[in-house]
């Protein structure tokens, strides 16, 4: 484990870096909708957050691993972050957001993945204990899901920007805290011997693993996009709306706090198709009832296994499928593939379906690529047969 001031340091970027995403995503979409956009641009516009995660990533990731100059990056990605989020304040037209959203979201996706093989490389062997670092960035989503959920129901929508730019201006402050040295997580090793990042990646099995979180996060597109739209359509209010996000969120820091015991206990694969199975369950809960407040808290609660367990597998099998010198290349594939292309074609697709069908049909594309992703996974996902490559 890092000694505890290096473990406050880290854990506090994951909690104002989350405590932003708690901030945006569940009532950006309500602040889009203030300039009476319709559905299908609402979609792209959220679409767009997702959409610079394909190229941004592994362009950074690329520029890390060649120069070891991780944190600097990570700081420089922060910082650019504010400045390009600075143009929202003059923009009213969908096409003026969406290149603000565009420009910030470009630097701001750049940033995650690098901080996580700081993360992981300050860990060392012990990095079944990363759950317990990454908790805090649940805890900071929680405090502002809340929070912004009670104060948009006493202010308008309309300011909702200046509380982000706050929590931006936090996440640029908590990257100078960071020193170089070996928390930068350099990964400049000599590359004698070792496999080349295309030959690691174009293996059968790491294939189908991108696959599924490219399905995986496609799924859960809707569900960024249109939630918090679909729980106001029916009656919450936005505290209310806030509550439910918040539910959803303390029950995934409950699975990273356990997730190294679940790991050992029941293994990858196990965690793995369990997770999918439901997010099926949680998607056809969400487009069949979503007036029902017991199957929505219940529902939410499914985020444990749909986003949780998920992501910290993922994780591990990043780590476990690349070589050293290639974990930031990999994470920002992860990043790329399923955040990025995933969550936007998932926000997208939504956009185009939602007021045309409604949730029902909306959620079943949810579904349905949930249980896509299973079969793959019963078929492809056996990681004790893919050794670590260092």
């Amino acid at each position: 484990m890092p000694n505890l001031d290096n473990y406050i340091r880290l854990s506090g970027f994951y909690f104002f870096y989350f405590a932003l995403l708690g901030a945006l995503v569940p009532y950006w979409s309500l602040y889009l909708k203030s300039f009476q956009f319709d559905a299908q641009t609402i979609g792209s516009l959220m679409a767009l957050l997702q959409l610079s995660r394909i190229v941004a990533p592994n362009l950074w990731g690329w520029l890390a691993d060649r120069t070891g100059r991780r944190v600097e990056i990570v700081r420089f990605g922060a910082l650019m972050t504010c400045v390009m989020f600075l143009g929202i304040f003059w923009q009213e037209t969908a096409l003026g957001i969406g290149l603000v959203m565009l420009g910030f979201s470009f630097f701001w996706n750049a940033v995650l993945p690098q901080f996580e093989v700081i993360t992981l490389n300050q860990l060392g062997e012990d990095k079944a204990r990363y759950s317990r670092i990454r908790l805090w960035g649940s805890i900071g989503f929680i405090v502002t899901v809340v929070g912004i959920g009670a104060i948009l129901d006493m202010i308008s929508i309309r300011w909702l920007p200046w509380l982000l730019l706050l929590l931006m201006l936090l996440i640029w402050l908590n990257t100078l805290l960071i020193p170089g040295g070996r928390l930068s997580g350099s990964t400049m090793v000599s590359s004698a011997g070792s496999k080349s990042f295309m030959q690691l990646l174009c293996r059968p099995q790491v294939i189908a693993f991108f696959v599924i979180c490219f399905l995986v996060q496609f799924g859960h597109g809707a569900y960024y996009t249109f939630y918090s739209v679909l729980m106001v359509d029916v009656g919450f209010s936005r505290a209310e709306v806030g509550m439910l996000w918040a539910i959803g969120v303390i029950a995934e820091v409950v699975v990273f706090i356990y997730m190294h015991l679940m790991l050992q206990h029941w293994g990858i694969r196990k965690i793995i198709l369990a997770s999918l199975l439901l997010c099926i369950v949680r998607w056809i809960l969400i487009g069949v009832i979503p007036d029902n407040l017991g199957a929505m808290l219940f529902a939410q609660l499914l985020h444990a296994a749909t986003f949780g367990s998920l992501h910290a597998v993922g994780i591990s099998l990043v780590h476990h499928y690349f070589s050293e010198r290639t974990h930031g290349q990999a994470q920002a594939l992860y990043s790329s593939v399923g955040f990025g292309l995933g969550g936007a074609l998932g926000a997208f697709i939504s956009g185009l379906v939602w007021d045309k069908y409604g949730s029902l049909i909306t959620f079943s594309f949810s579904a349905f690529a949930s249980f896509v992703a299973i079969v793959l996974a019963l078929i492809w996902i056996y990681p004790e047969k893919v050794q670590q490559n260092n």
